[in-house]
């Protein structure tokens, strides 16, 4: 993990005990907490090598004498209202979202509840690189470790309660990914009356997102049986849905759900929805259509957050799953779920026809692994990029983009047809291999 580039879009992260030791998650949590005062939650999914991480992050915290409290295996929604619910400096998650077991990661959040700003990462950061001396707290100076044992039920409680509708009668099947949510979502699901079935809610360390969750929504659409399936990713801040049909629901399938739901009740502030560059040309003319403006945003939820914020919107999300609501927070796929639940009630509308908000444009994604993400004065990439706009002109979208979290340069195309879509996004594809890879 090169030095200068600790934190990337989401965090942390790297492969657990070779990039991401405990040594250096040990010296991160130093350098977090030195010269504050107060205590720091911590959760973590189901990873075999989240106890050995977390345990790090603890002891590095109360080296320089923060109390830590271990919240165990959680989602990260609940690390973010927790940390607001007990008025801690920071709640930290370690996670690697819907990354493959042997990795890891950790995602630090402010006292409100959201991840922390880039200028608060890049402050975190120089002092973790500037090394020793940091303090050494010593006898009644060190931090104390303690476990909150309630916290699952103080998170359901809290995201249970604004809830409007009865959720009785209606059934569902969800993928909880051998991942965070594998506990809370049970516990949740039962707490407001949905009749939920669950898959892949038996965690052995390296099984998460293995062949399921939110990455391969097609799990439970294959158990799904004409029921709306919810598939969930490892840490559950993202939600894919499934029709009746078998159709899978993205986010910005969920989004537009909400935001037409939201303006019809008069509740969806300034008239306004934040999306990012991959969202899909379908999802900007369904709300062209219904009067809503569209704020754009580059990718990750971060940057979506800070637009919310700004436009007092109370509806953003991504394309992969990831929706923010009115606490403009973080991603919370429960709560996600909960929400869609609401809408279904609420209309007494299968999801088949809520989708029907928006048609999408056929759309394709190719990953291309590389050694180096950037491409900016690359003659031969940027050549074929400008054809492939040329191709598409007015009728379609290209975007070329290096992964925040993962040495990839994404190429994304959307056209009338896909296989136009698939023609431009090969052409491509195939400069970046050829310069980068």
């Amino acid at each position: 993990m090169a030095e200068r580039h600790l934190f990337g879009t989401d965090g942390v992260r790297g492969v657990a005990n070779d990039d991401l030791t405990p040594a250096m998650a040990f010296d991160l949590a130093r350098a977090a907490g030195e010269n504050r005062e107060g205590h720091v939650i911590v959760g973590r999914d189901t990873r075999r090598s989240g106890p050995m991480l977390a345990a790090a992050l603890m002891s590095g915290f109360n080296s320089v004498g923060i109390d830590t409290v271990d919240l165990g295996i959680i989602p990260v929604g609940a690390v973010s209202r927790l940390v607001r619910d007990t008025n801690a400096i920071f709640g930290v998650m370690v996670s690697a979202s819907h990354n493959p077991a042997p990795d890891n990661g950790i995602k630090f959040f402010g006292a409100n509840g959201t991840k922390l700003a880039d200028g608060d990462e890049a402050a975190i950061e120089a002092r973790f690189l500037a090394g020793e001396p940091w303090f050494r707290g010593v006898g009644p100076k060190i931090g104390i470790q303690t476990v909150m044992s309630d916290a699952i039920e103080r998170y359901v409680e809290t995201i249970s309660r604004p809830v409007e509708y009865s959720m009785q009668g209606l059934e569902f099947v969800a993928d909880a990914a051998n991942g965070a949510a594998f506990l809370a979502a049970p516990a949740l699901f039962e707490r407001v009356g949905a009749t939920v079935e669950f898959i892949n809610v038996d965690p052995d360390g390296m099984n998460i997102n293995d062949g399921c969750g939110a990455t391969h929504p097609e799990r439970v659409a294959r158990s799904a049986g004409g029921r709306v399936g919810l598939s969930f990713d490892g840490d559950a801040d993202r939600l894919i849905a499934v029709d009746e049909d078998g159709v899978v629901a993205d986010g910005d399938v969920i989004m537009a759900i909400f935001a037409r739901w939201m303006k019809e009740r008069g509740r969806l502030k300034n008239d306004t929805v934040v999306a990012t560059v991959m969202s899909n040309l379908g999802f900007r003319k369904a709300m062209e259509r219904l009067g809503i403006k569209v704020i754009e945003t580059t990718v990750g939820d971060r940057y979506v957050l800070e637009a919310m914020r700004t436009s007092r919107a109370v509806v953003g999300g991504e394309q992969s799953g990831h929706v923010l609501l009115e606490d403009r927070a973080t991603g919370d796929g429960l709560r996600t779920a909960l929400r869609l639940m609401e809408v279904m009630a609420s209309t007494g509308k299968e999801l088949r026809e809520l989708r029907t908000v928006m048609s999408a444009y056929p759309q394709v994604l190719t990953n291309v692994i590389v050694k180096e993400k950037g491409f900016e004065g690359n003659g031969v990439i940027l050549a074929a990029i400008a054809e492939g706009e040329r191709r598409l002109g007015s009728r379609g979208r290209l975007l070329v983009r290096p992964s925040g979290t993962e040495p990839l340069i994404r190429v994304m195309v959307e056209a009338p047809t896909e296989s136009e879509a698939e023609e431009v996004a090969a052409m491509v594809a195939e400069a970046v291999q050829a310069e980068l890879a």
